[in-house]
């Protein structure tokens, strides 16, 4: 008997309405969940870096994540890479996404960058995601995407013109430099390592990522560690929820859209990032960037509309 024809499949299944409520609702968490976890992570950084050196700091964080990742998905028996150009394309886009990205931010952050600055020159991804995916990965770049774009870059520059950037120059060069690594990372995973096991992918590029900054960190900061409550929070968090957490969530989003349409959730991280810096570490949130992340939010509702 044929699958179409059992008597189990003669009427499609259509969930009740409170299934489909939890369905949409938990769609819709995603991008806000990924938002405030991926925002906190310039806070806890900044509250970490004056106890450690920035390269220590991510040899801890990478290697928290790879301990917990790689034990994950050897004790639930996860598919690992296959062949020597599949852990090479894996430790790539670690290499891009992880090092070249978070060691440049750090390094930024430590000198005096402000974690609402660093959040709002990762805001920029989108705009150089999206015209990245149009040019190599062949993604259409629509009418409505090019106004989200647009709206949202603006958003981005009112907020950069309401913080103190003076004499930070060679910071946000720094920073430009992470939002290259994040954004060659995300468009190196998206087309050589869009199906990977995100327990064993994940782990490996996190392994990869921590010898190398570790390999760096040795000679150059002797691994100096100052532990106190405060950094040992930081450093779980950064560790735990902002490596495997965050990076999950964008991880199952690019499998599930466009590279460009993950990227515009970036829009937002700037207003966040400016609010958690108030908020945790007295940073000065001018009137220019509540406008900003007004604009950006409204971009993200622009661009995330279907037609």
């Amino acid at each position: 008997m044929s699958t179409l024809s059992h008597p189990c499949m003669a009427q499609s299944y259509r969930p009740g309405l409170p299934a489909r409520l939890m369905s949409a609702l938990a769609a819709a968490s995603l991008p806000l969940l990924f938002i405030v976890l991926w925002s906190s992570g310039y806070v806890a950084g900044k509250l970490a870096l004056p106890h450690t050196g920035p390269l220590t700091l991510l040899t801890l964080r990478f290697g928290l994540a790879a301990v917990v990742l790689l034990a994950t998905a050897a004790g639930m028996g996860a598919p690992w890479p296959h062949g020597a150009r599949g852990w090479g394309h894996l430790a790539v886009a670690g290499l891009l996404m992880q090092v070249l990205h978070f060691s440049s931010i750090y390094f930024a952050l430590w000198a005096g960058l402000s974690a609402g600055v660093a959040g709002l020159l990762i805001g920029l991804m989108p705009l150089a995601t999206a015209l990245g995916a149009h040019l190599w990965l062949a993604e259409r770049l629509g009418g409505r995407q090019a106004v989200a774009l647009a709206g949202g870059v603006l958003g981005v520059a009112l907020v950069m013109a309401g913080q103190p950037l003076r004499g930070t120059v060679p910071l946000v060069l720094l920073g430009l430099l992470g939002l290259f690594g994040l954004v060659a990372g995300t468009l190196y995973q998206k087309r050589y390592c869009a199906h990977m096991d995100l327990r064993s992918g994940a782990g490996v590029q996190m392994a990869v990522s921590a010898v190398a900054v570790a390999a760096v960190a040795a000679p150059v900061e002797g691994f100096a560690v100052h532990w106190t409550p405060e950094l040992i929070g930081a450093w779980l968090w950064l560790g735990l929820v902002n490596s495997i957490g965050a990076f999950s969530l964008m991880f199952v989003m690019i499998r599930r859209g466009q590279a460009g349409q993950v990227a515009r959730l970036f829009f937002l991280i700037p207003g966040v990032s400016a609010v958690m810096g108030f908020v945790l570490l007295g940073e000065r949130l001018a009137p220019l960037a509540l406008a900003g992340f007004g604009l950006c939010a409204l971009a993200v509702c622009v661009g995330a509309v279907k037609r």
